[in-house]
């Protein structure tokens, strides 16, 4: 593989050389860029980062990229996350099921596990279920109605909070200005029953833009005995006070429910990675998010945003968990299934962030400074290891009560503030702190009521970082930052997650930090590129080990393993084929690159086995393949658009102590895989336009996780191939 690395660097090296040596052909870059007040629009522009400043953020230095989802790209339909986020080096994607609920994606070494180490924003505001407590994502728009992905690095802890994993902000669009009334309808059918259904309706009138939307989701699945059904809703409608001013209230929400198939062991898994090892597996989520948007230009130079959000939900599953070689068949003593166990949370937490940037003089150049006060507070109710009903149905009634009833309280204050000083015209520094305030309360039984549980914490993290840019040409720029950053542990992790988890009680904080130094631009309409070195530094990884008890029998343990690293390149380049040739060309051929190299591992800790202590110095991080290698070649002109990716993603291990293998299949290699996804859109008439894709075409036999908890600890297989075709009209 080091050799396809010398290989690949000696194949672009020419690129580079020709990039810096070339002057600007174009000012096509971040200018090209227009900003209101809370939107960014990129028109004709080949750039593939964020603006120095959108709004009230400042960008400059840091590590960003954008996506503008592209039915003609990347399966929208299903929210194939590995082709829409195809293009962002270094996202390792975990495929839980081929349904598109959620994004599970980690970076430089943080967990996938329902995006949980990531920052996942929506139009600005948080949409992570608790951020403290339990900081999964189970919200995802429809991607249909998704204007642009915005994603920052790990530079991303001083304006945005604790996370090594950076942000993620969906920008949903907004209603035609142009119309009073517009509508567009996508209907898409494909394997396994699939169906989805996606329909908004926008416009402006007066001083009032709106725009909404409804979606439906239904399908079988790939696996036998897996089925889903899930319902979207968004509404935005925003009022144009004055030229200064506006104020938005939007609604969102997703709820579905999954019929899981429960995990596989190694050896079922190559018997027949479709087979189910659980047909009475359910799993139910529920989220509503109301926000309040306020913008208002203080003057030319100064802007306020003031930003208030509520987040209401739940979280529910029936499950017969134990390992998979434990068939869920008829107990001949009881003459029915064994019961299964009945989880729930509720989610109650409320947000209000204020930004406010403005812009000064400093000598002749012009610099920009922000800062902005965030309050959160919120409260999870957590009923787990309940004893439910012996049947196969979606039911939460109880037989015994939960053996785990806990109220979990979160308060959060902080505050931050970035200056980004324009040294000369080329040159700029940005310093910037931030302050968190954290209180953690938890009290209620565990373990059947056995015993008390009273958990209090109060932490205080102060965090520091600084980035530099530099704008070697109107098209080209170095950039690079180191920024302090924190994960806090969650009431997650100290609450086992079933009876083959345990939880070391004494878990502490994460810290640690992230840096970036790199070189990005574009030649004309012709090539793009961006080339990043990084190093995470992680004291106090919170991790799992795979251990043995007194029985015998092997168990998951959480802790903190030690400290650990990730160090690596992130290479994106792109290419137009036709236009290289013919710069004035309609159509052209594009080639993309995007490619990782993640040297993550653990710099310390140990694992005790019986009276000695084994080292984990030099472990693989859990969860982090080394390499990382998605390439794209796209086919488009004023009808059509077309493309085929390959995905490589390496082999990486579940636990910190690198099990190779593990018979139950809770442990062990993930192997590497190989996967291929073609997608097309043509456009017609103006108004109308079909589409289709085919994901993992060649039908690949690959899993990208091993669990211990929901939907069923073992393995969870990727889905083989499918396909979904489509059409919409938008008047």
């Amino acid at each position: 593989m080091l050799k396809k690395l010398l290989l690949f660097t000696a194949a672009t090296a020419p690129f580079f050389i020709s990039g810096i040596k070339a002057q600007a052909q174009t000012k096509q870059s971040i200018k090209d860029t227009t900003l209101s007040l809370d939107s960014v629009v990129v028109r004709d522009s080949r750039s593939k980062h964020l603006p120095d400043v959108i709004g009230t953020y400042i960008f400059a230095g840091k590590k960003t990229f954008v996506i503008s989802p592209d039915a003609g790209k990347a399966n929208l339909s299903n929210s194939n996350i590995r082709t829409i986020f195809g293009t962002i080096p270094g996202v390792n994607v975990w495929e839980l099921s081929g349904n598109g609920f959620q994004v599970n994606i980690g970076t430089r070494g943080t967990d996938t596990h329902r995006s949980n180490e990531t920052n996942v924003r929506q139009n600005g505001y948080n949409t992570n279920s608790d951020l403290f407590g339990y900081p999964e994502a189970h919200y995802v728009p429809q991607f249909a109605a998704v204007e642009q992905i915005q994603i920052v690095r790990g530079s991303a802890a001083l304006q945005f909070g604790s996370q090594y994993g950076g942000m993620v902000n969906y920008k949903v669009k907004e209603g035609d200005t142009s119309k009073v009334f517009s509508i567009q309808s996508e209907q898409s059918a494909g394997s396994n029953n699939y169906f989805n259904s996606f329909n908004a309706v926008g416009g402006k009138s007066g001083k009032w833009t709106y725009y909404a939307y409804f979606a439906n989701r239904t399908g079988d699945g790939y696996r036998s005995n897996s089925a889903f059904t899930g319902q979207w809703f968004y509404a935005n409608v925003k009022y144009q006070f004055s030229a200064k001013g506006s104020l938005a209230l939007q609604f969102s929400r997703v709820n579905f429910k999954e019929k899981d198939a429960g995990g596989l062991n190694d050896a079922q898994f190559n018997a027949d990675s479709r087979q189910a090892t659980r047909t009475r597996n359910y799993f139910d989520p529920e989220i509503n998010i109301p926000a309040l948007l306020f913008n208002y230009n203080l003057s030319n130079r100064t802007k306020l945003e003031v930003t208030s959000h509520v987040i209401s939900g739940q979280r529910n599953s029936v499950q017969f968990l134990a390992n998979p070689g434990v068939a869920d068949t008829v107990n001949k003593k009881l003459n029915t299934f064994n019961p299964r166990q009945v989880d729930r949370d509720f989610y109650l937490g409320f947000t209000t962030e204020a930004r406010l940037l403005t812009r000064y003089k400093l000598g002749n150049l012009t610099s920009t400074f922000t800062s902005g006060l965030r309050y959160f507070t919120e409260t999870t109710t957590r009923d787990q290891k309940g004893t439910g009903s012996t049947g196969s149905d979606y039911d939460l009634r109880l037989t015994i009560p939960y053996g785990i009833a806990l109220k979990l309280r979160t308060h959060n204050y902080a505050a931050f503030a970035e200056n980004s000083f324009q040294i000369t015209p080329k040159l700029s520094i940005t310093p910037g702190a931030r302050y968190e305030i954290i209180n953690t309360n938890l009290d209620g039984v565990i373990d059947n009521a056995k015993d008390h549980v009273s958990y209090g914490n109060k932490r205080h993290f102060p965090l520091f970082g600084t980035g530099i840019q530099y704008q070697l040409t109107n098209s080209s720029q170095f950039y690079g930052n180191i920024s302090q950053a924190y994960r806090p542990f969650s009431y997650a992790n100290i609450i086992p997650g079933n009876d083959l988890a345990v939880v070391n009680p004494n878990l502490k904080d994460s810290r640690g930090y992230s840096t970036d130094l790199g070189y990005r631009g574009n030649i004309s309409t012709v090539f793009n590129y961006d080339l990043d070195f990084y190093y995470v530094y992680y004291g106090n990884r919170i991790g799992n080990l795979t251990e043995l008890n007194s029985a015998k029998q092997t168990y998951i343990y959480t802790t903190n393993i030690g400290n650990a690293s990730a160090k690596g390149i992130e290479l994106y380049t792109e290419v137009s084929l036709l236009r290289s040739f013919d710069k004035t060309s309609v159509s052209d051929i594009r080639l993309f690159n995007s490619f990782s190299y993640d040297h993550a591992r653990y710099t310390s800790g140990s694992l005790s086995a019986g009276n000695s202590n084994i080292s984990l110095k030099g472990n693989w991080l859990e969860g982090t393949p080394q390499w990382i290698n998605r390439t794209g070649l796209s086919y488009l002109n004023g009808h059509i658009t077309t493309t085929l990716q390959y995905s490589y993603v390496g082999k990486n291990f579940t636990d910190a102590n690198n099990t190779v293998f593990n018979p139950t299949g809770l442990s062990g290699i993930v192997p590497a895989y190989h996967v291929f996804d073609w997608s097309l859109n043509y456009s017609f008439l103006k108004q109308y336009h079909i589409f289709g894709s085919i994901n993992n075409v060649l039908n690949a036999k690959y899993f990208t996780r091993r669990i211990t908890i929901l939907p069923g600890p073992g393995i969870l297989p990727a889905d083989g191939r499918t396909f979904n075709v489509g059409f919409g009209i938008k008047i």
